[in-house]
C-alpha cells in the first residue's frame, strides 16, 4: 500500500510538469490583459519541433530551446493580431490552437516512430536521500527541476518587483498604466512571448522527457487544461502549480489502476477522469470560490487604444 502511494506521488509529479509550464506562461499573458487560447497549438508545435531537433542533433537542451522558440513564434502571431491589430483575442487564440495542431500533425508525420533523445532521471545529491520525499521530488528529470525553480521565481517577479507591478497594472487598467508612462504594447508583447516560450517548453517536456518521441495529438488537451488551471488558480503561479499537481495526481491514479490490472473502474472512465474533474473543479470554483471571474484582470481580453 505504501509503495503504491509513493508510485502514485512520483507519477503525479511527472504528469503535472507540462501543464505547469503552460499554466504559468498563461498566467503572465492574462495578467497583462491578453487572453491566449492558442496554448494547445503552441504545446503541440513545441513538442514536435523539440522531438525533431532532438533527432537531428541529439542534444536535449538544444532540442528544448528549439521547441520553446517554436512556441514563441506562434505566440508572436497571436500577439501581432491581438495587440497590434486589436483583433478579437478569442478568435485569434482559437485560430492559433487549430493552426498549431494542424501544422505539428502535418510536419511531424516524417518523425513518427523515430527514436530521439530524452532527459534522463537525475538524483539530486543529498536531497534525493531524504526519506520518502527525496524519492518523489528529487529523482526526476532536469525539466522537472526547472519547473520547481520557475514557480517561486515567477511568483516573486509578478508580485514583488516593479516589472510585475507594471504587468498587473497593464492587465487591470491599460489606459491608466499608459498615462503613468508604462509601455503597454511592449509589456503585453513580452508577456505573450513568455507564455509562448513556456507553452513550447511544456510540449518539449512531453516529447523529450515524459513519453520521448513524437505522435500526433500527444498533448491530449493539456493546453486546455492549463488554461482552466489559470482560472482555478486565481491568476497566481503558485496556485496554478497546485492545479497542475491535481491534474497529475488524477493521471497517476489512471497509471496505477492500469499497472495493477485493476478493473474496479473501467479504463475509459479513468482516461477521461482528469478532464471531467477539471471541469467539476472549475464549476465549484466559479460557484463557491473567490477565484472566479471576480479575480480576473479587469482589462483581460480588452484591446488597448491610446486616448
Amino acid at each position: 500500500m505504501f509503495e503504491d502511494i509513493i508510485f502514485i506521488a512520483t507519477i503525479a509529479i511527472k504528469s503535472s510538469i507540462a501543464v505547469l509550464f503552460a499554466a504559468v506562461g498563461e498566467v503572465f499573458a492574462e495578467r497583462s490583459g491578453v487572453l491566449n487560447l492558442g496554448v494547445e497549438g503552441m504545446m503541440l508545435t513545441g513538442a514536435m519541433v523539440g522531438a525533431a531537433a532532438g533527432i537531428a542533433w541529439g542534444d536535449p537542451w538544444l532540442a528544448a530551446g528549439c521547441g520553446m522558440l517554436a512556441g514563441a513564434a506562434l505566440a508572436a502571431v497571436h500577439a501581432f493580431f491581438a495587440i497590434n491589430l486589436k483583433a478579437d483575442q478569442t478568435l485569434s487564440g482559437l485560430a492559433i490552437a487549430i493552426f498549431g495542431a494542424g501544422l505539428a500533425g502535418f510536419l511531424g508525420r516524417a518523425i513518427i516512430g523515430e527514436r530521439g533523445v530524452r532527459f534522463g532521471l537525475e538524483a539530486l545529491p543529498v536531497l534525493s536521500d531524504i526519506p520518502v520525499l527525496g524519492g518523489i521530488f528529487f529523482k526526476q528529470n532536469a525539466l522537472a527541476y526547472v519547473a520547481y525553480i520557475l514557480v517561486p521565481l515567477t511568483a516573486w517577479m509578478l508580485f514583488r518587483t516593479r516589472l510585475g507591478l507594471k504587468i498587473r497594472a497593464v492587465g487591470e487598467d491599460a489606459p491608466a498604466a499608459d498615462a503613468m508612462g508604462v509601455n503597454v504594447t511592449l509589456v503585453r508583447w513580452g508577456c505573450v512571448l513568455f507564455g509562448g516560450l513556456l507553452a513550447g517548453l511544456g510540449g518539449c517536456y512531453l516529447s523529450l522527457a515524459y513519453t520521448p518521441g513524437w505522435k500526433d495529438g500527444m498533448t491530449m488537451g493539456q493546453g486546455w487544461i492549463a488554461i482552466a488551471m489559470v482560472i482555478f488558480s486565481g491568476w497566481r503561479p503558485g496556485r496554478a502549480a497546485l492545479g497542475a499537481l491535481l491534474f497529475g495526481a488524477l493521471a497517476a491514479l489512471q497509471w496505477n489502476f492500469e499497472a495493477n490490472g485493476s478493473e474496479l473502474i473501467p479504463a475509459w472512465i479513468l482516461k477521461m477522469l482528469p478532464y471531467v474533474l477539471t471541469i467539476v473543479v472549475l464549476v465549484l470554483v466559479k460557484r463557491f470560490g473567490t477565484s472566479g471571474r471576480g479575480n480576473a484582470p479587469s482589462a483581460l481580453g480588452i484591446p488597448f487604444h491610446r486616448m
